[in-house]
């Protein structure tokens, strides 16, 4: 049975990109006769406010987006919001220490940056860890708890990552060069993305995953906590990225492309959906 989800994080107003993949996350459930899930990842406690997700909810219904499984669904559902499942998070995290894949992390993005020797790719969002920063394999062994400190997940050095998704193909990623040890806790008490993504969609029983092109990356990582916890891993399909006029990726700060607005332009949801890009983004 095909499991699929839409993940809004509500730090802004949807915007044209999310529509899209949205809708093709709802059209790959249709046509499978299958169930989609709404969830809403707020764990950025600085950013994430209410209002934006009640925007989007206000926002995937106009837009005929229909979800069986999250919030606003009439269902009688576990809770469909990351900041309410941090039990189980924690669950997963002891998981993650017991397979001994991951070690508690002091070492602040001043520190890494000042280590490297090469300048790492513009698109990561944080730069390759090191080798020469990694603590001894014993380092957190005798944790029973996250702490209030950093933890990353220790990649192995070499190992090449490979999957092959249902719209860009076959991808391939070197751990250790395309990218390092990555967090998956930090210090506030929350996961990262990576490892929250992970456990919610095993949780949830996702089975295929809809995103943005610019996750491929991760996707990578993904594999490796899947790998490390023995999961399953669900299939791909990573949509591509849409600029605005100017040629830039499409943003939450992207005001006048946010659904909101071209509903208020007077766009219909099936030219939001469905007509050029260009016209769009040119209005």
């Amino acid at each position: 049975m095909h499991r699929g989800r839409i993940a809004p994080t509500p730090t802004g107003l949807l915007h044209l990109g999310h529509a899209r993949t949205f809708a093709k996350a709802a059209g790959y459930a249709k046509d499978a006769n299958g169930t989609l899930v709404l969830r809403i990842e707020d764990l950025d406690k600085a950013r994430c406010q209410p209002e934006f997700t009640t925007q989007a909810i206000e926002d995937l219904k106009w837009l005929g987006i229909q979800w069986q499984e999250g919030p606003d669904c009439g269902g009688p559902h576990t809770p469909y919001i990351q900041s309410q499942r941090l039990v189980g998070f924690n669950a997963v995290w002891k998981m993650l220490h017991g397979s001994g894949s991951i070690y508690p992390c002091d070492k602040s993005r001043q520190d890494v940056e000042r280590t490297l020797v090469a300048p790492h790719a513009e698109d990561d969002a944080e730069p390759i860890f090191p080798n020469s920063l990694r603590p001894d394999l014993s380092a957190g062994r005798n944790a029973t708890s996250p702490g209030n400190t950093n933890w990353r997940f220790r990649v192995p050095d070499g190992a090449v990552i490979t999957f092959n998704d249902s719209i860009q193909g076959p991808q391939s990623f070197i751990a250790g060069k395309d990218f390092g040890d990555f967090l998956i806790w930090r210090k506030d008490g929350m996961p990262s993305y990576e490892m929250a993504v992970v456990a919610d969609d095993h949780a949830m029983e996702i089975n295929h995953v809809v995103r943005g092109a610019d996750l491929l990356k991760s996707t990578a990582r993904q594999i490796l906590i899947y790998q490390a916890l023995r999961w399953s891993i669900p299939h791909w399909s990573h949509v591509a990225l849409i600029n605005d006029a100017k040629g830039q990726r499409l943003s939450k700060r992207a005001a006048g492309l946010s659904i909101k607005e071209l509903r208020n332009k007077g766009l219909s949801p099936a030219e939001i959906l469905t007509a050029p890009v260009d016209s769009i983004v040119r209005l």
